[in-house]
């Protein structure tokens, strides 16, 4: 399996950096300021700039302790623990993917400012379906895009912050303030996306060369240069037009084009303009993908999308899944710019509080970890954000008219989460999956025959040949559905180990072997059932496992174990299940007949694999022989 290449240099992230935190926010909220504060929202900007600054400095200091492509995810495992770091993550994939919404619905409606529906949907998802396949091909290849891209955004605003100045009045600044104070702060509210955005580049910091000082130094200039760009535009353009017209134009860097260069310049600025913000989703695309690799890697995600591109060296799975994803979004969002701003920023501002929070809880959880650089005040700066959050968020409740509902959807959006975290634990936490089927221990039993059939059960047991005085082992008996007939079948003078994960399914199968007087059948409940075969099991002379495998997270050391009882020439046979109800896959390896054939070769075992449709997932038969003895 290929591995992710450091390639990034200082440069080349600061732009990125630079392109990634803009978005869409500084092409259409300006605007939005202006509408709310009129003149007196460059106070506005200038407090989030500080602000933005000095979260900046926060994140470079997470980026210096941990520069990995989980980012903000690894930083919150770092710093809470594994299930707060899954919401974390979570609301992080939710987040990108409403970014990516927001950002190419915001970027048609400056190409398009008319109603086209089905025009508004189709380029968009071309421009998606490019930015993937770039990104599919390789970080060299994707860093060129973004490059140019974010060269293409400065210059539309050197331009026109060139441009307003030429034409700059004082004049167009009084009165400074149109509107109450508070129009000041809540104007912060509807800018602040302007300056979100720093997850995105501490996702990249896993291909970044010498990644725990350059992401650090990229992230805290790339947000000073961009409060720079932000205040001097902003500035020259309320000083160049009425605040009130640029305030209701819907699209306003073209409306600041038009105002200086005329109606001649419009076609072109309105492709400019489109092309910058394009270049976001560019961003976006590369960047999210190393959250769902980070996520997976750890099991919080599925398994499969961990897996590395041999020659692009790239998550090519989990960039063909965000790639769907976002697609699926901007055909479900489509002309919902403000409703999809109006979700992301409270969920953004959640985040990063407990991200800042995590700051604080590792400067003392975690002293010894070396900080390649330091924010200062970093055990109250942090919180004192925090609070700033939670004073922006009572303003935006009493300003903004269904603010309060807003908030909760976005809250729920984190909650969906929760299920899925529970559904990954029945695939890979041993521990829950021990607990579930003890719980579900007499269900198990009711329906043995849908999940063990009969003609499953004859084939994996045809499979290990002549079993009559043999010993066997059953590697996970469940209720005991396949040990009563290897008891028959090896007879009186043979023998069955069987052994299990779950207290009351071992118990369940005990009970019916005493009920069927086969005494020379032996249940052992193995609480390290995954990891091992039970010290009390002797040598034997036949394996077979049913419905095992998908949960042992290192099979090969379990493998061995088996091999250590086998004598050469030994059967062996396994039976799993995969592509539940043909689209959800059990563990990855278990889904490349390769890839089990190595994993058995490991353990010094040949084996062939056959997959055979079931009630509502398939059968994965593995059988063979030991061919060799392993250490």
């Amino acid at each position: 399996m290929g591995q992710l290449e450091r390639v990034l240099s200082f440069p080349t992230l600061l732009v990125i950096v630079i392109n990634s935190i803009m978005g869409t926010g500084i092409f259409f909220l300006p605007a939005l300021g202006a509408a709310v504060a009129g003149p007196a929202s460059l106070i506005s900007w200038l407090i989030l700039s500080i602000v933005s600054i000095y979260i900046a400095m926060c994140f470079g200091e997470l980026a210096s302790m941990f520069p990995k492509e989980g980012g903000v995810y690894e930083f919150s495992k770092q710093a809470f623990g594994r299930f707060p770091s899954f919401l974390v993550g979570w609301s992080l994939l939710v987040s990108s993917n409403l970014t990516i919404s927001m950002l190419v619905i915001g970027a048609i409606q400056y190409l398009l400012p008319f109603d086209v529906p089905l025009i508004k949907i189709i380029i968009p998802i071309m421009f998606i379906i490019i930015f993937n396949a770039i990104a599919y091909s390789g970080m060299k290849t994707s860093a060129t895009m973004l490059v140019t891209f974010s060269l293409i955004t400065l210059s539309v605003f050197v331009t026109l912050i060139f441009a307003s100045f030429l034409h700059f009045d004082a004049g167009y600044l009084e009165p400074f303030f149109v509107a109450p104070v508070p129009a000041v702060f809540f104007a912060i509210i509807l800018i602040a996306e302007t300056f979100f955005g720093w997850e995105s580049s501490t996702f990249l910091a896993g291909e970044t060369k010498d990644g725990e000082k350059v992401v650090p130094r990229a992230i805290v200039l790339g947000t000073v240069l961009i409060a720079v760009i932000a205040l001097l535009f902003v500035l020259s353009t309320l000083g160049s037009m009425p605040w009130q017209e640029f305030g209701s134009a819907k699209a306003p860097l073209t409306a600041v084009a038009q105002e200086h260069f005329g109606d001649a310049a419009v076609p072109f600025f309105t492709i400019w303009v489109y092309l910058a913000i394009i270049g976001s989703v560019a961003v976006w695309a590369v960047s999210s993908p190393r959250l769902v690799l980070a996520m997976a890697r750890d099991r919080l995600f599925l398994r499969q999308f961990a897996a590395i591109h041999p020659k692009y060296h790239t998550p090519h799975k989990a960039i063909v899944f965000q790639a769907c994803a976002s697609i699926l979004l901007v055909i479900i969002g489509a002309g919902q710019y403000t409703t999809l701003l109006e979700m992301l920023l409270p969920l953004l501002l959640i985040l990063y509080s407990i991200t800042l929070i995590g700051l604080v809880v590792l400067r003392k959880k975690r002293p010894e970890v070396q900080r390649h650089y330091k924010v200062p005040f970093g055990s109250v700066g942090p919180l004192i954000v925090v609070a700033f959050f939670a004073f922006l968020l009572v303003v935006w409740f009493m300003q903004s008219p269904g603010a309060v509902q807003k908030f909760f959807l976005a809250v729920l959006l984190i909650l969906l989460g929760i299920p899925f975290y529970i559904l990954l634990q029945l695939y890979y936490n041993p521990k829950v999956i021990s607990f579930v089927r003890n719980q579900f221990a007499l269900l198990t039993l009711l329906t043995e025959w849908i999940n063990v059939p009969p003609q499953v059960r004859k084939e994996a047991i045809h499979h290990l040949g002549r079993l009559k005085g043999e010993t066997v082992l059953e590697y996970g008996c469940s209720v005991g559905t396949l040990t009563r007939h290897l008891a028959e079948a090896v007879g009186k003078h043979g023998k069955v180990f069987a052994t299990d994960l779950s207290v009351r399914h071992a118990l369940l199968a005990q009970r019916r072997m005493e009920r069927k007087g086969h005494c020379h059948v032996r249940i052992l409940y193995d609480a390290h059932h995954h990891k091992r075969i039970h010290p009390d099991v002797p040598k034997v002379d036949k394996v077979i496992s049913v419905g095992v495998l998908g949960y042992v997270p290192n099979p090969v050391p379990v493998l061995k174990d088996i091999n250590s009882r086998l004598k050469r020439h030994s059967r062996i046979c396994f039976v799993d299940y995969d592509d539940f109800f043909d689209i959800i896959p059990n563990t990855e390896w278990l889904g490349n007949d390769a890839l089990i054939k190595a994993t058995f070769s490991e353990a010094g075992f040949t084996v062939d694999v056959a997959r055979k449709q079931g009630f509502a997932w398939k059968y994965v038969f593995i059988y063979g022989v030991k061919f060799r003895d392993v250490k």
